[in-house]
Formats: C-alpha cells, structure tokens, sequence
C-alpha cells in the first residue's frame, strides 16, 4: 500500500471490466501513480452522499 488518496466524485455508471469496483479517471489514476500500471487495488470509501 502506498498510503497515496484521491477523492472522486461518482457521476456515472460503471465499471464494464469483469472484476472491477471503479474506474479512475487519467487525473486520479495519475495522483495514485497507477498510470503505468493499468489497474491495480484500491480502497473505496463512501465520504458523503448528497
């Protein structure tokens, strides 16, 4: 674990992959340093519902 967090904001459907939780999009998988990677394991917290 990297200890690196992002928060997102969940404005779609998704993910479409087999196996997936969520998608990133380019800018927070960059801030995760997932960009070579691919895919890779995450940790999702729901923060706030509005």
């Amino acid at each position: 674990t990297t200890g690196q967090t992002v928060q997102v904001r969940i404005n779609d459907r998704g993910p479409y992959g087999r196996g997936r939780v969520i998608d990133l999009s380019f800018a927070a998988a960059k801030r995760l340093g997932m960009i070579s990677k691919g895919m890779d394991e995450v940790e999702v917290r729901v923060v706030s519902i509005p």
